[in-house]
């Protein structure tokens, strides 16, 4: 029974893994919705009963779906500390917590608080999507690269935040190296503010190559996760260690890479 638990909460590729996911992912949307929509002031209180129903709900299908995931690991420890473990446990709290809070005036604001702090569940989409968990693995495996490309980018707008200073001056806005590197940064990022701008011939047209360079700039770590999610989509092996956790099999995989353990369902 508790391998058969296991096989449904933490595999997708049976019919009962994928109904599980499916119907844990509208849950999460459904929870989502109403913390929206309980921050509109006439629906919170014309409905305020019905969110609180609904709420509760999907809060306790989220605790047994916690404890059950716990009770089916080999390391439950493993698990509570690991990412989605973590985000597991901080979507429940808010519930929870709010039964603890006083209701004096001061404790209102955070009880407030706690209601929206709900839509962090959010972060649970990608844990029940195949998608999702491509995406975020994907990225993962190019943060070297990804950390690369982030200090190339830190040092080409602190070198040129510091041209701009030299040119521009306090004059036109550019008190500081540090409010010109914002500048460059927001021009390398194609976002424009517009709060602050060059005044000089050399100025502008250093300020027209970094624009030029924003789109260029812009297109590298987006094709660094797209051929990470390009050779994440060819694995077929979605079994998931019941050991370390590991989701990250070849097709072929009958034991985990990182620990060894034999994989549940082999293929």
């Amino acid at each position: 029974m508790k391998k058969r638990i296991y096989e449904i909460i933490f595999e997708a590729d049976t019919p009962e893994g994928k109904f599980f996911d499916l119907a844990l992912l509208a849950a999460i949307l459904v929870s989502i919705v109403v913390v929206v929509l309980d921050s509109v002031s006439q629906y919170h209180e014309r409905f305020r009963t019905l969110f609180s129903i609904v709420e509760w709900t999907v809060t306790v299908v989220f605790t047994v779906e916690y404890i059950a995931r716990i009770w089916v690991v080999d390391r439950p420890w493993k698990y509570i500390f690991s990412f989605y473990g973590l985000i597991d446990l901080f979507s429940l709290l808010p519930t929870f917590l709010g039964l603890f809070i006083g209701p004096g005036g001061s404790s209102l604001m955070v009880i407030r608080m706690l209601r929206f702090l709900r839509i962090f569940r959010v972060l649970k989409l990608s844990h029940y999507s195949r998608a999702g968990r491509i995406i975020i693995t994907a990225i993962g495996n190019s943060k070297e690269k990804l950390f690369v490309f982030i200090l190339f980018v830190v040092s080409l707008a602190t070198i040129i935040g510091t041209m701009m200073y030299l040119i521009e001056g306090e004059g036109s806005g550019f008190k500081d190296i540090p409010t010109s590197i914002y500048w460059a940064i927001v021009t390398l990022t194609t976002v424009g503010y517009g709060d602050i701008s060059p005044a000089t011939g050399i100025g502008q047209f250093l300020s027209s190559v970094v624009m030029l360079l924003g789109y260029a700039i812009i297109a590298v770590p987006t094709g660094i996760v797209t051929a990470g999610v390009l050779k994440e989509k060819h694995r077929k092996n979605t079994q998931v260690c019941s050991k370390c956790l590991l989701d990250q099999h070849d097709d072929d995989a009958h034991y985990c890479k990182r620990c060894g353990d034999s994989l549940i369902s082999k293929k």
